[in-house]
């Protein structure tokens, strides 16, 4: 059962659904109602308030929790997995959802990546040069590895990312 409320309507009352998801201005006045996760659409929220995301094509296919990194290819922004082992693979985010090679990821720039597994609750995390996408509590120390700070984990599964700039290592 949708929130309902009731609005004057051309002189008449009328039981009108709660806006969930905002496509603009054509939702201007209505009353808002928390979606199904008991929490407020980003649609709803201001610009500069919510998440820092970013819509960017995949160009291989990303497993929820990934820590992407963002190129160019032939002037085509696109999305791939970071690898701390490669120059020019820093990570700049993470995706909460998987997406296949070809679509549109989802990416967050900072924030509570809750995709994760394994983690120890205060440890620091670094890029892994191991297994691209995934952070790892031992810092790369591999010529040309890049050592780059992603964040604390706060639980098994939950990293509080805060990603720092890159070193590469001589």
């Amino acid at each position: 059962m949708a929130d309902k409320y009731l609005k004057q309507v051309a002189g008449v009352r009328t039981e009108v659904e709660a806006t969930s998801v905002s496509t603009g201005v054509s939702e201007a006045g209505d009353i808002v109602a928390l979606d199904a996760n008991g929490k407020l659409d980003t649609t709803l929220m201001p610009t500069g308030i919510g998440a820092d995301t970013a819509s960017i094509l995949a160009s291989e296919n990303l497993a929820a929790g990934d820590f992407i990194n963002i190129w160019d290819d032939a002037s085509t922004t696109k999305v791939r997995k970071a690898n701390a082992g490669a120059i020019g693979t820093r990570a700049h985010g993470f995706v909460l959802s998987a997406v296949t090679s070809g679509q549109n990821a989802l990416v967050y720039f900072e924030g509570n990546n809750n995709q994760v597994s394994g983690q120890t609750g205060g440890t620091n995390l670094f890029l892994s040069a191991a297994t691209s996408g995934e952070a790892t509590v031992t810092a790369p120390s591999g010529s040309a590895d890049i050592v780059q700070a992603l964040g604390v984990a706060i639980s098994a599964t939950s990293i509080n990312v805060e990603i720092g700039d890159p070193i590469v290592l001589a």
